[in-house]
């Protein structure tokens, strides 16, 4: 099995940044596609960014230009660089993974994100 843990959220103001990372551990032959979701109170879960094994990115309109998704390979780790954020980025975050040998999609617990002033 593959565990997902995420870190980096937390309280911020608008306009400031924030960066989160997604732990992946257990029994990782490789990695395909990891994505970053989320999900804000009374509102569907929504793929914020998209990463490939080789690198390709897909962000959701709302992020792009703000948000960059990024990932380790040799620490199993995808992050989430997000600047420039606004209130209405308020939400739990979710780390989702695919990987070699397995058809679920292994998902972490999340982390809260909150833009307030």
């Amino acid at each position: 099995q593959v565990q997902l843990v995420e870190s980096g959220g937390g309280l911020v103001q608008p306009g400031g940044s924030l960066r989160l990372s997604c732990a992946a551990s257990g029994n990782i032959i490789s990695i395909n596609t990891m994505a970053w979701y989320r999900q804000a109170p009374g509102k569907e879960r929504e793929l914020v960014a998209r990463i490939t094994s080789g690198g390709y990115t897909n962000y959701v309109d709302s992020v792009k230009g703000r948000f960059t998704i990024s990932r380790d390979n040799a620490k199993n780790t995808v992050f989430l660089q997000m600047s420039r954020l606004k209130p209405e980025d308020t939400a739990v975050y979710l780390c989702s993974g695919s990987f070699g040998g397995y058809y679920e999609v292994f998902w972490g617990q999340g982390t809260q994100v909150t833009v307030s002033s």
